[in-house]
Parts: structure tokens; C-alpha cells; sequence
């Protein structure tokens, strides 16, 4: 996403500016376009909050992206969104035709369970500690953190956006997500950047084991107080697998249902133009399934998963793939650690920080060089 910063000089600003301040009149060739400035203006959440300078910086801003909403489908198959097609599922294909995507995203390696790459999403880190992962190997709440998992403190994108001077929330459909609450809420790290802004990464946790109410809660924020960074875990697809057998007759009509609650996502968003003109939209998964379960990490239809983008900027209709040549598609192969790496759940953290113009997360490994564009 580097390539498309805006570098402007800012003592060539300050030059300008004291040219028009002294009344002399700039010139410029007939049709040529007004800079434009990247800036925080008075009202921004970021300047109430830090009382941040309006100069543009090192990561100046790239597009029109303030705010971004990351969902996580629980389960979901990508074969899935391909066999019930545009008729039944219009929004993912609605994220596609408008948006970058993939359908041949990787979850992490080492597992195809919920909490360990909930966990890795939301940190940008693989499994292994041993290898600089989170720890968080299980699949429940065991009633600790993930710090205690990785024997450390491990940051999330949720420091990264709340330290700077923005607001988040989480959204949950299972109650195990509560790990994730006390892991950056009660347990979280002293903000050492700018302004404090104290503990408490997460200024908003709601969960609820109903999608549709909890689909209710969140486009009712977005409609009277968004987030700069909003995290959102639906689990339909993965109840019914569980219950009916994944890519079964049930399964299938699941996918469609959740089709529709992101449907009503996406239009809380498109209907509003202060949240169109800024917001992006972030979609994947923690894993996909066939048949009673997902957990086998060498089957490719547990780890084969979605990865969509959608937003201002974003290019429309093309494969991510294609768009970013410093990462590689895996085919039909999972993929080790080493090399070029592929779009992986876990990148979720570091794109989102990268669109908000925010550093990289703490210790992260997925995307840290920032490798993912999303605009061509």
C-alpha cells in the first residue's frame, strides 16, 4: 500500500503558506488541481483525544480510509460463496465485483481452530512461541490471556489504534471471545504513546450469541457513533456445521443467512456517505470445514479461506494476488512459513493498521513489511 503515499515536502508547505501570507499570489498552469494536504481536522476523533499536529507525516495518508470494520466469518468455506453464487449470496459477490479479493487465502499453519487464529488475526502473529507466536493453542477460554499463553505481553491491533488516539470495539457471537477482553482490557499494557489513554484497549465489547442482534447492536454504532477500528465475529456458518456437516444442505443455507447480515453491514455503510467516502471493509475467516469438523490444518478445505477488501480506493474487482507481487498465491498447496508468503488470516491486523496510517503491531510477522495492496 506504500506506493500510493502521499510524500509531499512539508518545508515546501510552510514556504507556500508564508508566500500566501504575505498576499502574494501563487500561479499554476490552467486545470491544475489545488494540493491536497493530508490533515486531522479539529473535529477528528484523533485530535480531540492527542491534540495531534495537522502536518502530515512519514506515514501520511494513502487514501480516504479513517475507519475500518474487520469481520471474521466463523467457518466459512470460500467453496461455499462459489456454489450458491451471485442470486443467493449478492453481498460477498457484491465485495468482490466492487472490491479486491481472494478465494485462496491461508489460515495459519499450525491449526484451523477459532481461538488460536481469532488470536492471530488480531495480533498479526503465527501460533508457535517458540517462534515469536501468541501461544494460544487452545480452542475455549481457559480463563487467562494470551499474554500468559506467550509468556509475555502481546500486543493487538487493538493498542495499536486505541494508543493512538482512536476508539474500538469487538462484536462477538461466541462467549469465548470474553478471552479477548480480558486479555486487552483488564490485562492491557500502559499506553506509552502520545497522550494516555490508559488500559483499556477495547472501548467497546459487546457479545452475543445471536447474529442478528448482534448485526442490530453494530449497525446501530455505526449509525450514531462509529469506530475508527471495529472488530466483528459471526458465527452462523459454524454453528450449523457443526450441527448439520460443513457444505451440507444447512450449512449452505447458513452461508446465505450471514450473506444477508452483511448485507445489512454494507448498506449501513454505503447509505451513509460520511462512512462510505472513509470506511473499509475487511472480510475473511478463522477456518473452513467439510463434512463433521475443520480441524485438520493439512486438509485444504479447513484451510483454504476468503480474504475481501472493500472501500474507498480499494480496486474494484481484482485478485489480490495480482495486486500485491510481494506476496505469492499458494495454488492448492498449504504453504510453509518460509518464502513468499500468501494472504493469510493473520495479515488482518497489519492491513488495517497500514489503512488507518498507524505502525505496524508490536512483534506481528504477517504482513510487517506491508506487502498486501489493496489499491493497485
Amino acid at each position: 500500500m506504500t506506493a500510493r503515499r502521499l510524500r509531499t515536502p512539508w518545508l515546501a508547505v510552510l514556504i507556500a503558506g508564508a508566500f500566501l501570507a504575505a498576499g502574494c499570489q501563487a500561479t499554476r498552469p490552467a486545470g491544475a488541481g489545488a494540493p491536497v494536504l493530508p490533515s486531522l481536522s479539529p473535529a477528528s476523533p484523533a485530535a480531540k483525544k492527542t491534540g495531534a499536529p495537522t502536518a502530515p507525516t512519514d506515514e501520511a495518508a494513502d487514501n480516504a480510509v479513517d475507519r475500518v470494520i474487520a469481520i471474521s466469518i466463523d467457518g466459512l468455506n470460500p467453496r461455499a460463496i462459489q456454489q450458491l453464487g451471485r442470486s443467493r449470496t449478492p453481498t460477498f459477490h457484491r465485495l468482490m465485483r466492487e472490491g479486491a479479493y481472494t478465494l485462496n487465502a491461508r489460515t495459519v499453519r499450525e491449526q484451523t481452530s477459532t481461538m488460536p487464529n481469532h488470536t492471530a488475526m488480531l495480533t498479526g502473529r503465527r501460533v508457535d512461541a517458540k517462534h515469536g507466536g501468541h501461544g494460544y493453542t487452545g480452542n475455549f477460554d481457559n480463563g487467562g490471556t494470551v499474554h500468559q499463553a506467550a509468556g509475555h505481553y502481546v500486543a493487538s491491533v487493538f493498542d495499536v489504534v486505541h494508543d493512538n488516539g482512536h476508539s474500538t470495539a469487538m462484536f462477538a457471537s461466541k462467549a469465548k471471545f470474553r478471552l479477548y477482553k480480558r486479555t486487552w482490557n483488564t490485562h492491557g499494557a500502559r499506553d506509552r504513546t502520545g497522550r494516555n489513554d490508559g488500559r483499556s484497549k477495547i472501548d467497546r465489547v459487546t457479545i452475543h450469541r445471536n447474529n442478528t442482534r448482534l448485526v442490530a447492536k453494530l449497525t446501530a454504532e455505526l449509525r450514531r457513533s462509529p469506530r475508527e477500528f471495529t472488530f466483528v465475529h459471526l458465527s452462523l456458518p459454524d454453528r450449523v456445521g457443526h450441527a448439520h456437516s460443513f457444505m451440507g444442505g444447512d450449512y449452505l443455507d447458513a452461508v446465505q443467512r450471514t450473506d444477508q447480515l452483511l448485507g445489512r453491514i454494507v448498506k449501513t455503510v454505503a447509505d451513509r456517505p460520511a462512512l462510505r467516502r472513509n470506511t473499509l471493509v475487511l472480510l475473511t475467516a478463522d477456518h473452513g470445514g467439510r463434512g463433521a469438523a475443520h480441524y485438520n490444518p493439512s486438509n485444504p478445505q479447513d484451510y483454504r479461506i476468503p480474504f475481501m477488501a472493500w472501500g474507498p480506493g480499494v480496486s474494484a474487482g481484482r485478485n489480490l494476488y495480482d495486486l500485491s507481487p510481494g506476496i505469492e498465491s499458494p495454488g492448492g498447496s498449504r504453504t510453509s512459513y518460509h518464502g513468499k508468503q500468501p494472504i493469510r488470516n493473520a495479515d488482518l491486523a497489519n492491513v488495517a493498521t497500514d489503512a488507518l496510517d498507524l505502525p505496524r503491531v508490536p512483534g506481528s510477522e504477517f504482513d510487517s513489511q506491508r506487502r498486501i495492496d489493496l489499491f493497485g
